[in-house]
C-alpha cells in the first residue's frame, strides 16, 4: 500500500465519519423540534380544557343566579 492509497482510504473514512456526525446532528434537531411540538400540543390541550371547563362553570353560575 502506498501513502496515496492510505490517504484515499483515510479520506473515505473521514467522509463517512463526517456523514455519520451530520446525520446524528440532523436527528437531534428533529427530536428537538418534535419535543417543542409535543410541549405546544400539551399547552393547547390544557388551554382547551380550561376554556371548556370555564365556560361550563360560567353557564352553571348563570343558571344558579337566574334560578334564585
Amino acid at each position: 500500500m502506498t501513502s496515496e492509497e492510505e490517504e484515499v482510504k483515510q479520506t473515505k473514512t473521514e467522509r463517512f465519519a463526517q456523514w455519520l456526525m451530520d446525520r446524528a446532528e440532523k436527528k437531534e434537531e428533529k427530536e428537538t423540534s418534535l419535543e417543542a411540538l409535543m410541549k405546544f400540543n400539551i399547552f393547547l390541550s390544557i388551554g382547551t380544557l380550561v376554556a371548556v371547563a370555564g365556560a361550563t362553570v360560567a353557564d352553571y353560575l348563570m343558571m344558579a343566579y337566574l334560578w334564585i
